[in-house]
């Protein structure tokens, strides 16, 4: 069995890196070791997340993917999470969430035990409720945020998030270079759809040019 972590960040905004201390104890108590670490800045709202897919494709039946919360792993649909789901189970993986204590017990239990089996039974009822209430969550901050922007732009108070000129002018840089979207998310710490939109206005400004 190895044990796999994954941190997620939802934006560029925020450091996905900032749990990792948080997985290295958890696994130390546990007297297990993290074997290789899977870091992105990415929505949990979207199955568009290549290092999550990368330690899938890394992962051996038995080895667990080891989280922080269930939301670092799903903010998904209820489609698209019994997708994640479907691969999870089909790679004999173990999830394991420091925010849910039943699941510790993939960590020393073995794949043919009976009290196993039952654990695995619970915690799978218990992914899917903490991941519908993540979901929830999601779609309510999405909500309150759209009402608040509306709200400020109809008394004109809105203008919008400030753009970071030096990495937006870094990403350019790189794009111009050659560089993959994911060697410049990881240089630049940002979002796919930040290279995304930088692209585009590349492509704009040769089309005027």
């Amino acid at each position: 069995m190895s044990v796999r972590g994954y941190l997620r960040a939802s934006t560029e905004d925020q450091n996905a890196e900032r749990a990792r201390a948080d997985l290295i104890a958890f696994a130390a108590e546990h007297e297990v070791d993290i074997v290789a670490w899977y870091v992105e800045s990415a929505s949990g709202a979207t199955l568009a997340r290549p290092e999550l897919f990368r330690l899938l494709s890394d992962a051996r039946p038995g080895d667990v993917l080891l989280v922080e919360q269930v939301d670092r792993l799903s903010r998904l649909t209820t489609d698209d999470w019994q997708k994640l789901r479907t691969e999870i189970d089909a790679r004999q993986l173990r999830v394991v969430a420091l925010d849910l204590p039943t699941s510790w017990t993939q960590l020393s239990l073995r794949a043919d035990d009976f009290t196993g089996r039952i654990f695995a039974a619970v915690n799978s009822m218990m992914f899917d409720v903490l991941a519908a209430v993540a979901r929830k969550d999601y779609e309510d901050r999405r909500r309150r945020q759209a009402q608040g922007q509306a709200k400020a732009k109809s008394e004109g108070r809105y203008k919008g998030r400030p753009e970071d000129a030096n990495r937006n002018a870094s990403i350019a840089k790189m794009l111009k270079k050659g560089m993959s979207w994911t060697e410049i998310q990881d240089g630049a710490r940002c979002s796919r759809a930040t290279v995304a939109k930088i692209a585009k206005r590349l492509r704009e400004a040769e089309i005027v040019g």
